[in-house]
């Protein structure tokens, strides 16, 4: 005959020779965590909640005074990588130019150039991307890449002019080479550009040919 110990030792033996996973359905209130296997790695794994504004551990995101609806992070007015950014600071520029602060006109004419090359570069890529797939979608990064490049070449032309106070032409001429490149030398600004080179001495011929170019002012345009 079996003895009642025996069967009391006979069933704990049983039980934790079982797997912890049927361990978990045979025993309440024990839960026992899963480590997901590499072929599953999301296995036992519950979806996380999207987090909201309301969430306290969260700040509320600045909203646009001009746009209250529009909460996306590079629309705000503190984001750098947008045009208002870069147009911000040629705004700085020209007060501290205005004020005959020349090392700090310099320095946010050189950032609001990076911020809108920037931009003119990744729109043109955005363009290439989308050209022949989504003609609306390529035709509106298109306009945004010659817009902020217009922008990248005005910010251009007031470090020049700003460089010509500072009495250091060896680096303006290099930026005024580059507007009339890109710009084309028939559009005003590259017109304006040349005439600045005609002025330094650095080419002999004025343009368009005939006409002597009147003298330009070397402080940036307000």
């Amino acid at each position: 005959m079996v003895s009642f110990n025996d069967l009391r030792l006979r069933s704990l033996t049983w039980l934790l020779a079982v797997p912890a996973a049927v361990a978990t359905v045979l025993i309440p209130g024990i839960v026992v965590a899963q480590t997901p296997s590499p072929a599953e790695p999301d296995a036992g794994l519950e979806p996380l909640e999207p987090l909201t504004p309301a969430d306290p551990a969260l700040p509320a995101p600045a909203i646009n005074p001009s746009n209250p609806d529009d909460l996306r992070p590079l629309a705000q007015d503190g984001s750098l990588l947008s045009v208002r950014s870069g147009q911000r600071m040629l705004e700085e520029a020209r007060t501290a130019a205005a004020a005959q602060n020349y090392d700090l006109a310099v320095r946010k004419l050189q950032e609001a150039r990076q911020v809108f090359n920037q931009l003119s570069n990744f729109y043109q890529e955005l363009y290439s991307s989308f050209n022949a797939i989504d003609n609306r979608i390529a035709d509106s990064q298109r306009r945004s890449a010659l817009e902020t490049a217009q922008l990248r070449d005005e910010a251009t032309y007031q470090l020049a002019l700003v460089h010509r106070a500072q009495n250091k032409p060896d680096l303006a001429v290099p930026l005024l080479v580059q507007i009339v490149r890109s710009q084309n030398p028939t559009r005003d600004l590259g017109q304006r550009a040349y005439r600045q080179l005609y002025e330094l001495g650095f080419v002999d011929s004025p343009f368009p040919r005939g006409q002597e170019p009147a003298s330009t002012s070397t402080a940036p345009r307000q």
